[in-house]
């Protein structure tokens, strides 16, 4: 029996010649990351561990942005815990302040992954980076901490769902909005500890932007990662980031798989996600009359150059209305300096919009815009539990960035045709 994406990338870095699904196997690590919430509690374990240095300082990333700039003094002493450990270790993949983007939007954008590699990461979201055709997965931190010091971990082999994607989206249609219509299919343990490969005619008119999106919230379905197979675009933008050797692998085409779904591009509409789960999907025309009280545009789910585009399409020459409060977030010092050269964030601060330096900030209840006891927001995040951002008797609705522009501006959930 043949092997699927990702089970032949386990494969090679366990060293074996082939694995099915339910093996448990050892793999080499090309990269292990941490945030200011996650790595405090590693590098604590890593200590207790007794080792004295990282295996390898350049595949270690230690990404301070859920609650930078620090908001507090709690905050402030856990940076400057896992500051002063990068330093003693000398871990050259430190990005703070000036130089930090929220960890699964810098990462990629520094070249530190590329197709073909392994990655663990202390944050659920780290499955991002199958969007450029690598294993890329959410640990724990005592994971995180055995990672450091050994460069290795420990995998149960997953199954896979096949997603074939055929047809081109129509204008409005995202990544967003596909991902959201997978998790409404299948449910938000619809993919539990499987692989979520993409694959298909359709991926052609993705753009990486879009691919990151759907990558990013593989989790919200349960998955232990997502993955596209590596195209032209995967290629150039690995040439355009990175100067690390990459490796594409593709699935076998007798690959064992739990499913295989088609998806046909051209039918889908935008959706929004309503409390309290992601998979709790209607299309833009069943949203019905939600009046909202916040949008927030950003997160490591689409605070990317294309979805400042597209927000700022929707809002030029636009106001945003009175009763809503509009905070953008570009995800990386970047694509914060790539929207201002390209006048967005002038397009953002004239329709009353409010422009924050990259953080996670609100999207986990963190700062920077948390609600408070009967608010609603709609946001491009990736998570509209209960208390999410802020108040438990709060609601956050989850849309692209082209619904949630539209809908700063009408002050109700709405589709972009409504003001475009």
């Amino acid at each position: 029996m043949g092997m699927t994406m990702t089970q032949k990338i386990l494969a090679d870095h366990a060293g074996l010649e082939s694995v099915k699904a339910g093996d448990l196997i050892k793999v080499k690590l090309d990269l292990v990351l941490g945030n200011d919430i996650t790595a405090p509690v590693a590098i604590k374990e890593f200590k207790n561990i007794g080792v004295s240095k990282v295996f390898d300082k350049k595949k270690i990333a230690i990404v301070p942005d859920h609650f930078t700039p620090n908001k507090d003094i709690k905050s402030a002493e856990q940076v400057k815990f896992i500051r002063e450990f990068s330093r003693e270790m000398g871990i050259e993949n430190f990005f703070e302040i000036g130089q930090m983007g929220i960890e699964h939007a810098l990462i990629p954008e520094k070249g530190l992954v590329v197709a073909g590699d392994v990655v663990i990461g202390a944050d659920s979201h780290t499955c991002t980076y199958g969007a450029l055709g690598a294993f890329s997965t959410g640990i724990g931190s005592t994971d995180m901490a055995a990672g450091m010091a050994t460069g290795e971990a420990w995998f149960k082999v997953p199954d896979a769902i096949k997603f074939v994607f055929i047809g081109k989206p129509s204008k409005w249609v995202s990544g967003k909005d596909i991902i959201l219509h997978i998790i409404g299919m299948i449910g938000v343990d619809g993919a539990l500890y499987q692989s979520m490969e993409f694959t298909g005619d359709g991926v052609k008119h993705l753009s990486i932007d879009d691919r990151f999106t759907i990558a990013n919230m593989a989790i919200e379905a349960g998955g232990k990662n997502g993955i596209f197979e590596a195209d032209e675009k995967t290629i150039d933008y690995m040439k355009e980031h990175s100067s690390k050797e990459y490796r594409i692998f593709k699935a076998d085409e007798d690959a064992e798989y739990r499913r295989v779904i088609q998806i046909d591009l051209s039918t889908l509409k935008p959706v929004v996600a309503f409390p309290h789960l992601p998979d709790n999907i209607r299309t833009i025309d069943e949203v019905g009359d939600v009046a909202i009280d916040q949008v927030v545009i950003g997160s490591c789910t689409n605070g990317r150059i294309e979805d400042m585009r597209i927000a700022a399409e929707v809002l030029k020459e636009k106001k945003v209305h009175e009763r809503v409060r509009l905070i953008v977030f570009p995800a990386t010092q970047k694509i914060y300096l790539q929207a201002l050269r390209e006048g967005l964030l002038e397009i953002f601060v004239e329709a009353g919009g409010a422009v924050s330096t990259p953080t996670c900030g609100p999207c986990l209840g963190g700062h920077m815009g948390i609600l408070a006891k009967g608010e609603r927001a709609l946001s491009t995040t990736n998570r509209n539990f209960v208390g999410r951002m802020g108040h438990p008797e709060s609601e956050v609705y989850l849309s692209s960035p082209a619904v949630a522009a539209a809908s700063a501006i009408t002050g109700r959930i709405s589709s972009p045709e409504e003001v475009v």
